[in-house]
């Protein structure tokens, strides 16, 4: 399980990139970046979650300064936005293992007694 959402996060950060760079056309990068983000975030480790909070704000404001930089900037903060996809996908897969640990540990506790 670890391996796959190792290449989850890989090719999310490949795919970010390319895309940041190349049109896609008719191809929902966006979302396809954004499930790669969910699967990625399904092993990430609870201790890097606020990390990952913190990522997800900071990386739109940093695509919006690089977007001033004449002839790369626009494609600088494509690639940022793409990124902060991905790790809004991941952060969404840590509150949600978050939430069922809580629920479960609630469930637990009302039988263990």
């Amino acid at each position: 399980m670890e391996k796959l959402t190792r290449l989850a996060i890989a090719l999310g950060i490949i795919l970010a990139i390319v895309a940041g760079v190349i049109p896609m056309g008719n191809f929902n990068a966006g979302l396809t970046i954004l499930i790669l983000g969910v699967i990625g975030g399904v092993s990430a480790p609870q201790e890097n979650a606020m990390r990952m909070f913190i990522a997800v704000l900071a990386l739109p404001v940093i695509a919006t300064a690089l977007a001033a930089i004449p002839t790369v900037g626009n494609p600088l903060a494509a690639i940022f936005n793409n990124i902060q996809l991905a790790a809004a996908g991941a952060s969404a897969s840590l509150v949600a293992r978050r939430v069922f640990e809580m629920v479960m540990d609630s469930f637990t506790s009302l039988t263990a007694k």
